[in-house]
């Protein structure tokens, strides 16, 4: 690796690497030590080497504050669902770890299929600037979409305003479910989630290197047994790029 590129991914000299705690298939806390752990946190960890840097996490509870965070010179890499609303201002590399996206409703709600959510009176909760928040915004034309700062808090709204759908990452979901008799995840989803590395708009060789290595690390099993390792066998690793 270049001097020239080891300076633009980690211009000073620390890896400042941003992990989203809010979507617990990428990163989770120990339990014991609260320190971070999972498959991005992994990709982070071998990025940090390959560099010969020290890593800072920088650690959020939402997608939404990642990207936010970016007009504050906040981090050098980002673990993020693409989108073209981030694309805007920040390259991705190709996703190493594709999840769905579903909606979670009373157990008997009337609305049984994903295509029922988007109707007339129904009400969705959504974690403000998640990868589904900004889809959703994109593609639903009749329910309503109410906001909260968070997936988890969007959750809590659910239940609290008696709304019609929370919509999340499926697994997580179905997790919560699991021990909620009243609830139930919806079977399908509304979207594939592609979980990806970002960096900011202009660090072109930054970015070529790390579309590299990403292509590297699914071949060579990397991203597989990161996700194993963490428990998130639902998760798929994403294919090749083409």
């Amino acid at each position: 690796m270049s001097e020239d590129v080891k300076r633009e991914i980690a211009p000073s000299g620390t890896l400042r690497a941003a992990i989203n705690f809010g979507n617990p298939v990428l990163a989770q806390k120990d339990p014991a030590s609260g320190a971070p752990r999972g498959v991005s946190v992994d990709i982070a960890n071998e990025l940090g080497r390959r560099l010969g840097l020290p890593i800072a996490f920088v650690a959020f509870d939402a997608a939404g504050k990642v990207f936010e965070a970016l007009s504050r010179d906040a981090w050098d890499v980002a673990f993020l669902a693409i989108d073209p609303k981030r694309a805007t201002e920040i390259d991705f590399t190709p996703p190493y770890v594709i999840i769905e996206g579903s909606y979670m409703v009373p157990a008997d709600s009337p609305l049984k299929v994903v295509d029922d959510v988007d109707r007339p009176g129904v009400r969705i909760a959504v974690g403000n600037g998640s990868a589904y928040e900004l889809y959703l915004s994109r593609t639903i034309k009749h329910a309503r979409i109410v906001r909260a700062p968070t997936g988890n808090e969007a959750i809590a709204m659910f239940e609290r305003d008696k709304l019609d759908a929370v919509a999340g990452v499926k697994s997580p979901l179905e997790r919560f479910a699991q021990s909620r008799p009243d609830l139930r995840v919806m079977d399908g989803r509304f979207m594939v989630i592609e979980q990806a590395i970002g960096v900011p708009k202009g660090r072109t060789e930054a970015v070529r290197y790390l579309r590299s290595m990403i292509e590297e690390l699914k071949a060579r099993g990397f991203v597989a047994e990161g996700l194993a390792r963490s428990g998130q066998r639902d998760a798929l690793v994403a294919p090749a790029a083409g």
